[in-house]
Parts: structure tokens; C-alpha cells; sequence
């Protein structure tokens, strides 16, 4: 069996149509830094990084929960999970890739490692809220966020297979795309950057034809194993990706050691007269009837110590809206938002995740 190291640079790979030895992308990268747009800067900056002779690499997180922090990663690493994704989609050497995220952060990074270490033929385009809209090529794998994946719908017939990860994808947008498209495999992904990006992936239309938001199951990857702490927030054994075990902020229903349902934030749980509530599972019952961005949240209450509300992006009315949401048979009483607030315009990471408590500071309550 072949070992794939941080050093090789596949034959097959391709990048803008395009082969090149190492000694030759690093001039492409150089002249991408220097006479690039800003997005091919970005990926010129992480071809240098990778190519030069250090056996790691600093990336920063996304900052959706507090300030982007550097982390150092081992390229090797990085390979071994380019390595698992490849196994996991059985992607190829000569398939096609189109990289439209940013090359700043460790989505947009991977798919450059995988396409390097796997052979494929990447193209790169700014990112952008409509990756595909001027696109002529077909692919076989791409990365996107779920509001790439929303504006895409039109043109999936021209993908394989697309992962969507960085934010959880709303339940109002699965069953667009059930109405959309059936030709295009999309799956869900859960990571982080401590785990170079996803260590979990389930299948986004066996949801949609189970019609059963409590099927949201993720199964791992190979060589990686779960489990949970005292909290019930998932931790992760990944000895291929990771030298620590990896505990985290996402509370989860452990089904084995290898499957699990995803529940929430516990940083972001709301303690309601003695009941917890999870926002995230609150959003995904709410998602039917709201096509704005939304999030619900907890504000301080004498009486209930937090009471659960909703922010909505843009300008609705909100006597319907309410009436909407009381007539919701998939809430609980206690999973009804006691007061709706409007936003102008949410506050977003550079990867377009909501920044929750920035959003909050700018509304006036």
C-alpha cells in the first residue's frame, strides 16, 4: 500500500487545467501573491506555505464563536485526511474539483491538498454567493456553504457530488433541493479546523425522503471514534488528523461510536424556567415556515431567568409571523419564542457564518 506524504505532488494534478511540477507551481504561486486577484493571493500564500520545506502549517478558525485564532497543523496530517475524503467519495485521479471558497480558511485549503494529493483537476474561482451561475464545466466534487448550496440549486446537474459544511443546512433548504434536483449527491459535513475540516458525513437526501428532522445522523470516517463527556458534548479520537483527543462545544445523541445526531451549541443552550432548549433544533422546526435568516436566542427574564426570542434578517410582519409560528405542530410549548425582533443586516465571520452575540449588540431591544 502506498503512503502518501505532504512531499509528493501528484502527476495527475492539474490546477486551472494546467500541470505542473513543484518547482513550477511555486512560481505560479508567487506570481498569484503578487499580480493575483485577492482570492488567488490568498491561494498563492497557501501553495508557498505548503510547498516549502516545514512539516507544518498555521491556519486560523473561522471565528463564528469569538475571535479567529491561529492553529498549527502537521501537513502530514492534512494529507491523511484528504486521504479519507478521497476513500470515503472514491474520488479519482484526472476527477474534476472546483475550489469557490476561500483559500484563507481550511475548507478552501483542503480542497487545494486534496486535488494535489489525490490527482485531481481543481479549478479556482472567487468566491462568491453564486459559484456556479457562469460556470461551463461540469464537476465531479465541490465544497460549498449552505448559502453557495441555496443559490446553486439551478445548476447542481453540473456536479457529481458536493459537500456542504461550515454552518448547518436548513431543513426549508433540503427540501428545495429535493424539489430541485435528485441527479446531484449532496451530503452534510461536521468539523472543524482542529479536525482539518469534516470528520462525519451523512447523506442529505435520505433525510429529506425519511421527511424526519430526527434523522440528522452523522457517521465517521474511517479510524476515527466518538464519544461524550459528562456534558454530553461530543469528543473526538482522531489519531490520523489530530495528536490530542478533541473535545468539543457540540452537544450530541451518541447512536454508537461511530454515529451520532447532532443537537446544538452548549454554549448557545437557553435555560427557560428550569428547560433547556436547544436554538439549533428550535431552527430547523422553525425553517418551514421562514425563508429570511433567522437564529432564536435567550435574552434575561425575572421571571423565566432567559426567555427564548427569534431575530429575523429582514422586515416581516410580524403579528403573521407569530400566528405562523403558534400553529407549528412540531413545537413544544416551551419552544415557542416569546417576543420576534427584526435585524437590518446580520454580522457575519469572513466565511459568512452569523456572528450570534455582534448580531444581538446591534439590535436595540
Amino acid at each position: 500500500m502506498i503512503t502518501l506524504t505532504y512531499k509528493d505532488l501528484h502527476r495527475q494534478f492539474k490546477l486551472n487545467g494546467r500541470s505542473y511540477s513543484k518547482v513550477e507551481l511555486k512560481e505560479v504561486a508567487y506570481s498569484l501573491v503578487k499580480e493575483g486577484e485577492e482570492y488567488e493571493r490568498a491561494i498563492g500564500d497557501f501553495l508557498i506555505d505548503w510547498l516549502n520545506d516545514k512539516s507544518t502549517i498555521i491556519v486560523h478558525t473561522s471565528g463564528s464563536t469569538g475571535k479567529p485564532k491561529p492553529i498549527t497543523l502537521q501537513k502530514q496530517q492534512m494529507v491523511n485526511s484528504a486521504c479519507a475524503t478521497g476513500n470515503f467519495f472514491h474520488l479519482q485521479p484526472n476527477d474534476t474539483a472546483l475550489l469557490c471558497l476561500s483559500a484563507d480558511f481550511i475548507a478552501g485549503k483542503m480542497m487545494l491538498v486534496r486535488a494535489m494529493v489525490l490527482g485531481l483537476s481543481i479549478d479556482c474561482v472567487a468566491p462568491s454567493s453564486k459559484p456556479l451561475v457562469k460556470s461551463k464545466s461540469s464537476y465531479d466534487f465541490v465544497a460549498m456553504v449552505p448559502l453557495q448550496f441555496r443559490n446553486s440549486l439551478n445548476e447542481l446537474d453540473d456536479v457529481k457530488k458536493l459537500i456542504v459544511g461550515g454552518a448547518p443546512v436548513s431543513y426549508a433548504l433540503k427540501k428545495e433541493f429535493l424539489n430541485a434536483s435528485q441527479r446531484t449527491k449532496v451530503y452534510e459535513t461536521y468539523g472543524m479546523t482542529e479536525t482539518i475540516t469534516h470528520i462525519a458525513i451523512k447523506p442529505l437526501l435520505g433525510e429529506l425522503i425519511a421527511s424526519d428532522i430526527d434523522l440528522d445522523v452523522f457517521s465517521t470516517l474511517a479510524d476515527i471514534k466518538i464519544s461524550s463527556d459528562e456534558r454530553g458534548c461530543l469528543v473526538i479520537n482522531a489519531p490520523l488528523v489530530s495528536d490530542k483527543i478533541i473535545h468539543t462545544n457540540d452537544m450530541v445523541e451518541l447512536i454508537s461510536d461511530k454515529q451520532f445526531k447532532w443537537l446544538g451549541r452548549f454554549d448557545n443552550i437557553i435555560n427557560s424556567g428550569g428547560v433547556k432548549l436547544f436554538p439549533e433544533q428550535i431552527e430547523a422546526k422553525l425553517s418551514p415556515i421562514l425563508e429570511a435568516r433567522f437564529f432564536v436566542t435567550g435574552l434575561p427574564d425575572e421571571k423565566l431567568g432567559q426567555k427564548l426570542v427569534l431575530i429575523v434578517e429582514e422586515i416581516q410582519e410580524v403579528p403573521v409571523l407569530q400566528e405562523k409560528i403558534e400553529k407549528l405542530t412540531s413545537l413544544n410549548k416551551y419552544e415557542i419564542p416569546k417576543q420576534i425582533f427584526l435585524a437590518d443586516n446580520f454580522v457575519e465571520t469572513e466565511s459568512g457564518k452569523i456572528k450570534r452575540k455582534a448580531t444581538l449588540d446591534k439590535i436595540a431591544f
